[in-house]
């Protein structure tokens, strides 16, 4: 599968709208049906989800439950939700494969709530899909550039 840079921007752009809108199930019909959403121990990104303790590990369907929850007034830490902006950076697509695209770039998200503005910085990086025509995410890993979640203390919103 071929795709090229502007293709690979706009859906990431696109994401980071979809984030910053609280438009979550819009952001969990990107992925692919075996698509997952993974944030690996800080400092640890190559850590093997079945030994250590991942800040989130989603197949498709618990990242479309969490993605309803949060929608939800239930979530206390969300509701009302916070002002998030999500930004990207230095997109680089690092194979161009027949079956898969695996792409990087920086990221930065700043989130407001309180009058608390929390920053988390990474590197997400991306395997891509061709599904029924469309660009999926077959996952979506997020490393943390993080000394440690202080002072957050959680990932409450999706990076």
């Amino acid at each position: 599968m071929k795709i090229t840079r502007q293709e690979v921007e706009d859906l990431l752009y696109y994401e980071a709208e979809l984030l910053d809108d609280w438009k979550l199930k819009e952001w969990a019909a990107l992925f692919s049906k075996d698509g997952s959403y993974l944030i690996p121990p800080i400092g640890n990104p190559e850590a093997d989800s079945n030994c250590s303790l991942f800040i989130a590990r989603d197949d498709r369907a618990r990242l479309e439950q969490r993605a309803l929850r949060l929608l939800k007034r239930e979530a206390h830490v969300e509701y009302p939700h916070s002002t998030t902006l999500h930004n990207v950076s230095n997109i680089r697509i690092v194979e161009n494969e027949e079956e898969i695209v695996t792409v990087k770039c920086n990221f930065s998200t700043y989130r407001t709530k309180r009058e608390m503005l929390d920053c988390y910085v990474g590197i997400h990086e991306y395997k891509l899909v061709k599904e029924n025509g469309e660009i999926k995410f077959k996952e979506k890993k997020v490393v943390l550039k993080l000394d440690s979640l202080r002072p957050h203390g959680k990932v409450s919103i999706i990076l």
